[in-house]
């Protein structure tokens, strides 16, 4: 008995000794939750003292808005500062389009009203009309008919090539050699019969050239990388058949080449050298791209309402910056002749912020035509399938941004022709860029000097100040912010145009023209 009654006063002490340790316990957490609420109103004190609208907690607003004053104020930064996060200005974009239009309709009438309405699309005719008569009518015609022979030689040099028939090295320097010719031949022949191709022929002839040059450098290249392959994977096959004495290796390799290009789409996949075709050759020539490509994506049909609206585009269009062109920049760049010949620095840049408006509407509605209808509209009629012509360069927070965005044939030409291989040779990613970006600007040189028959060197300067111009561009968008550095891009653009309009013209006028008329 005793000591059952033992038992029992031991387990009470523990159940006793349990519920005091609980009770302190509780005690405890008290304790820590009055000295965290502490804590909470004194962040809440000192929460009040600060006027950052994002640092004022969850709680402090819920007792607030419960107060006997009903307070209706918040803390809210005003909507046009940056940091409050509005982003719907479409109200002020279209407040803006007006005053644009406006501004463009005062200057429009105050130009009918010196100038008269000069637009005139039979002047056009004849001015066309006039070019084919300076050069007897076929001139032009004639080479561009001829420039076919690059197209057939490249085409044999690499059937040549692909049947082993000449080996790789000379097969190089044949290319080259051809390259080379393309490009110097107009200059060539210019100088030599500077009578016999008229300016609108000289600037054609130059636009194929560079285009011809461009879409066969890929060509040959492309084809290189193919018949590489190729041998490489012949050189695997002939060691993996002597190694093993595997007589089946051949049919093996072939029956894999017939899976992989069998797939589950309805046409089969061209393999080297079965693209080696006049018929392959010549979709490239004509597809609104500069990079070649075995197997070009493309589209089950053509969109007849589709391809009729960019068509309308192009014609409507290219009639507008004709318009424009006859009433608005021929007088703006006539006029300035006389102040940028006296050095004459406020009229001239008056005459610049003059030229700069039509100018960039010109340039606006080129890059549409060009880029939008047009190539939208070879690449219907070809069932070409991808119109990535151009990416969101309206956007560029740098100059840099910008080159890569607003001409997507000639940058992903660049990339993959000239940028990569050049980086496989271990140069720097400084030293590619900086190449792809002389190039650019000797090409654009070569469209403008050969085509007017002076080799100033104008444009390959402003091409290159480009480069310095980049990098002030992504300074001022790092420590600025991203729409300063959109207004570098935005002001190059408007008013680097028609200066380099002017210096040519200038020049130009100097050697063609007769300098009493136009100073009258």
């Amino acid at each position: 008995m005793d000591s059952e009654q033992n038992g029992v006063r031991q387990r009470n002490t523990q159940a006793e000794d349990k519920l005091q340790k609980l009770i302190d316990r509780c005690k405890n957490e008290d304790a820590d939750d009055e000295s965290e609420n502490d804590s909470k109103k004194a962040r809440l004190r000192r929460t009040n003292s600060v006027c950052g609208p994002e640092v004022i907690s969850a709680e402090d607003s819920k007792k607030r808005r419960y107060q006997p004053d009903k307070p209706i104020h918040k803390p809210r930064d005003s909507l046009l500062s940056w940091s409050s996060g509005f982003d719907r200005y479409e109200g002020i974009v279209n407040w803006g389009f007006l005053i644009l239009a406006i501004g463009g309709c005062r200057l429009m009438l105050e130009n009918v009203l010196k100038y008269g309405v000069r637009v005139n699309p039979l002047d056009w005719l004849r001015w066309v009309q006039e070019e084919h008569q300076r050069e007897n009518y076929y001139n032009t015609p004639l080479w561009l008919l001829g420039s076919n022979l690059h197209y057939l030689y490249a085409y044999k040099v690499e059937k040549f090539l692909a049947k082993d028939v000449l080996p790789s090295w000379l097969g190089w320097y044949l290319h080259a050699f051809q390259l080379l010719v393309i490009v110097l031949t107009p200059m060539v022949v210019f100088n030599a019969f500077p009578n016999a191709f008229s300016l609108l022929g000289r600037m054609v002839i130059c636009t194929v050239h560079t285009i011809m040059l461009l879409k066969l450098w890929s060509y040959v290249q492309v084809n290189h990388w193919c018949r590489d392959d190729r041998n490489d994977k012949r050189k695997n096959l002939r060691g993996r058949s002597h190694s093993f004495r595997n007589l089946g290796a051949e049919k093996v390799m072939a029956d894999a080449d017939e899976y992989l290009t069998s797939g589950a789409s309805s046409e089969r996949l061209v393999r080297y050298p079965d693209n080696l075709t006049l018929r392959d050759l010549y979709y490239f020539l004509l597809a609104p791209t500069l990079c070649y490509e075995l197997n070009f994506p493309r589209t089950s049909r053509i969109r007849k309402w589709f391809l009729f609206r960019r068509a309308l585009e192009v014609l409507v269009l290219s009639n507008l910056v004709m318009a424009l062109f006859q009433q608005w920049m021929i007088p703006s760049v006539k006029n300035s002749f006389k102040p940028f010949s006296d050095m004459d620095f406020i009229r001239t840049w008056e005459r610049l912020l003059k030229l700069s408006i039509p100018n960039h509407l010109l340039w606006l509605t080129c890059f549409y035509i060009v880029f939008h209808s047009f190539l939208n509209t070879t690449g219907e009629i070809l069932r070409f399938a991808d119109r990535h012509f151009y990416d969101d360069w309206w956007n560029a927070e740098d100059v840099g941004t910008f080159w890569r965005l607003w001409n997507l044939p000639v940058h992903k030409w660049a990339v993959r022709h000239l940028f990569v291989p050049v980086m496989k040779y271990s140069h720097n990613k400084f030293f590619a860029s900086l190449l792809v970006f002389l190039f650019s600007a000797l090409l654009h040189e070569y469209l403008v000097s050969v085509p007017l028959q002076m080799y100033k060197i104008h444009v390959f300067i402003g091409m290159v100040l480009q480069v310095p111009l980049i990098t002030v561009s992504q300074t001022v968008a790092r420590t600025l912010g991203c729409r300063w550095g959109n207004i570098i891009v935005w002001s190059s653009l408007i008013l680097g145009q028609p200066l380099g309009i002017l210096v040519y013209f200038h020049d130009y006028a100097v050697k063609n023209f007769d300098i009493a008329s136009l100073n009258s």
